[in-house]
């Protein structure tokens, strides 16, 4: 492979992150990206912060050994559970010059804007929720707001099984929302922190009061990558560009393909990895 070829590596512990993926492409399709899925491992959410760590390390040295210099987190558990970590006690050792960002933190920065009540409602995984990333990143820009969290455990099974637009899916749609307003009634803003549930996003809608405003993270993870970019020239100049997409997986190819053209939008052909 060419010492030229740097893609920008996008990592998930499934399909999830490919929202995100997504968004960064519309906003920046001219770099080279690389996406690995940890689908042999999934799902991330209830596991150990020491397990989420290791595994998370392990995907992200094997972006780092095909050629990517900057890897983006687009999973929330790892963001919560094994980002600084990595930060702070293992890119000094295997490269002082590569950089792993989150999805946590872009969206702590700017969730406070989308509320008049300065009441926000979290919804993730229990692993996010269990993590109070959220509450301390949020606090951080917002040190007024109210923030109120509620894990939906169902939601992720029933996208990864393609369950996402039945209708019996509606009753733990509403179940979930229905407990996050109830929660906290002045809550205007509702974060979906969990890259799965925009495939849930029209039937969240349906059960969302109205004048509540329901935010996913692609958008603003790939409006954050931009200005990271922008403030990181040195980095920026790394980033190989040629639109060139590519997709791994540590389980299934054909499984993986056929999913993630729902995530991602368009068909698509992974390849496994192993390590």
């Amino acid at each position: 492979m060419s010492t030229e070829y740097h893609p920008i590596g996008v990592f998930d512990s499934g399909y999830g992150g490919l929202t995100v993926l997504k968004e960064i492409v519309k906003e920046l399709p001219q770099y080279d990206y690389m996406y690995l899925g940890d689908n042999a491992r999934t799902p991330y959410g209830n596991r150990s912060y020491e397990t989420v760590y290791q595994y998370t390390l392990e995907c992200v040295k094997h972006l780092f050994s095909m050629g990517c210099r900057l890897v983006i987190l687009a999973c929330n558990t790892a963001s919560a559970k094994a980002l600084r970590s990595i930060q702070q006690n293992d890119l000094p050792n295997i490269n002082p010059d590569y950089r792993v960002l989150g999805v946590i933190r872009p969206s702590a920065e700017v969730i406070g804007n989308y509320s008049k009540t300065n009441h926000l409602g979290i919804l993730a995984t229990k692993g996010t929720v269990n993590s109070r990333s959220y509450i301390l990143e949020i606090e951080k820009f917002f040190p007024e707001a109210h923030v109120s969290q509620l894990a939906c455990p169902m939601w992720v099974p029933l996208v990864e099984n393609g369950e996402y637009a039945n209708e019996g899916t509606d009753f733990f749609v509403k179940k979930y929302v229905d407990q996050a307003m109830n929660q906290d009634k002045e809550v205007d803003a509702i974060l979906l922190a969990c890259t799965h549930y925009p495939l849930l996003l029209d039937k969240i809608k349906k059960y969302t009061p109205e004048g509540v405003k329901v935010i996913t993270q692609g958008d603003i993870v790939a409006k954050s990558l931009k200005g990271y970019l922008e403030r990181h020239p040195e980095m920026e100049a790394q980033c190989s560009k040629g639109g060139k997409l590519e997709f791994y997986t540590t389980d299934s190819t054909e499984d993986f393909s056929r999913q993630a053209a729902i995530f991602f939008g368009r068909p698509l052909e992974a390849k496994k990895v192993e390590f």
